[in-house]
């Protein structure tokens, strides 16, 4: 029988989760990973550089200097390879890099990643027995010679933190100060005295007004949230509503308060983008939805193409886990996907239930306490065994630490019990 030949799009967490998997399989799958970048890792992989590299390559990494976590690391490793031993459970960026690394050399991985090569176009060119082929265009960034390549099956693993979104503001062109997304912020040196307002208040808005807020005179924290944060929070971090507008000197929030500022920095998140597909992959973006996929995962129309980790707020690398081999039990035929009009209604289905849960269309592919059954149902599908309990007690336990105490909750460490608990203790900062 031959091969399936899969392409797998990008060498971050995902990517070398799928090529673990594909490895796993020899006889079964041919497989070559594309990676731009000159070592894997993507978005864990910090660089000074911003814009492009010197190769005129967009930089895809969004990690700051000094990022750590905000989930301990026994509860963030693929759920078949465990997280080196560290200090804290908070870890710094160099130690996920290291570990993905570790990942990539135990897996013998490296030999089928291509690095410093960009996928230019996939394109469908045929379909039999309900089955698409690809063609994929390559191109060395150094040399910049390109390649035209044939796979049965793509897996895009290209990430969605590398894009910024950035909401238009009225008279955002008047405003003279310093602005930046939070994408290239790699440290808080240039905001020292300055007075600073972050738009956004999720993850990233937050750590970084933490951050900012050592070295600048004011933060103001701008958001459109239903109620304000309830954690401490440093006292020259204020919290304001959603931005109005903006003038030479500062801006106008959505209570009509003014603030003079000579920063702003967008904590706004990222959009989806797949530049390398054509019109014939007939893959729809709405915002934040990316359409027609079933599970958040296998474009109903082409079933031989999978986006893995779109799903966001959830514990990404058990995602990419459940996600991946799901996808590969579909094309090795141990798992016989619905007909298209089944998965196009299930997947109506679930973004119905969203809404009815009072959650915006942005929040299509949104996980949060979601993230438990839809592990469990692919778990279970591919006769794995689920996330033991533990990691849901984790989970929802240092969510509440950061809500109460933003400010300390990464100083503490947490160890999992055998019998299905864990305990903590306090480590130094």
């Amino acid at each position: 029988m031959a091969r399936i030949r899969v392409a797998v799009i990008g060498a971050g967490a995902a990517g070398l989760c799928a090529a673990r998997h594909l490895a796993a399989d020899p006889n079964r799958f041919e497989f070559k990973v594309f990676e731009q970048w000159g070592e894997v890792g993507g978005t864990w992989c910090y660089t000074e550089m911003t814009g492009t590299d010197q190769f005129g390559v967009p930089i895809h990494s969004s990690m700051y200097k000094n990022l750590k976590t905000n989930v301990p690391k026994e509860i963030m490793p693929f759920p078949d390879f465990p997280f080196h031993d560290t200090e804290t459970s908070f870890v710094h960026h160099t130690d996920v890099l290291k570990y993905l690394k570790e990942y990539a050399k135990h897996y013998d991985l490296y030999k089928n990643i291509r690095l410093r090569t960009i996928v230019k176009k996939v394109s469908p060119t045929s379909t039999q027995n309900g089955k698409t082929t690809w063609s994929v265009v390559v191109e060395d960034v150094e040399g910049k010679e390109e390649e035209h390549l044939q796979f049965d099956a793509i897996m895009v693993c290209n990430g969605h933190y590398s894009v910024p979104y950035i909401p238009q503001i009225e008279d955002m062109e008047k405003f003279k100060g310093v602005t930046q997304h939070s994408k290239d912020y790699r440290s808080s040196d240039m905001y020292r005295n300055m007075r600073v307002v972050i738009l956004g208040a999720a993850s990233s808005g937050v750590d970084i007004a933490m951050e900012v807020s050592t070295v600048a005179v004011e933060i103001y924290l701008s958001h459109n949230l239903p109620d304000p944060l309830t954690c401490n929070l440093p006292p020259n971090v204020k919290q304001v509503p959603g931005i109005k507008s903006a003038s030479s000197e500062g801006f106008t929030f959505m209570d009509d308060s003014k603030v003079e500022a000579d920063a702003l920095i967008y904590c706004t998140g990222y959009k989806f983008n797949f530049p390398f597909l054509t019109p014939e992959c007939e893959v729809r973006i709405d915002g934040r939805r990316v359409m027609p996929l079933y599970k958040h995962l296998i474009h109903t129309e082409m079933p031989t193409m999978c986006f893995v980790g779109l799903p966001f707020q959830v514990l990404p690398f058990p995602l990419f886990h459940f996600q991946i081999q799901y996808f590969i039990k579909t094309l090795d035929g141990s798992i016989t996907l619905p007909s298209k009009e089944e998965m196009d209604e299930e997947t109506e289905r679930d973004f119905q239930k969203r809404l009815a849960m009072d959650m915006p269309p942005t929040y299509a592919h949104k996980m949060g306490s979601l993230q438990w059954d839809y592990f469990g149902e692919l778990a279970d599908c591919l006769g794995l065994k689920r996330l033991p309990p533990v990691v849901r007690m984790v989970y929802d336990y240092v969510a509440d630490r950061r809500k109460q105490d933003l400010m300390h909750y990464k100083t503490e460490s947490y160890t999992l019990l055998d019998h299905g608990n864990f305990e903590k203790k306090e480590v130094s900062p």
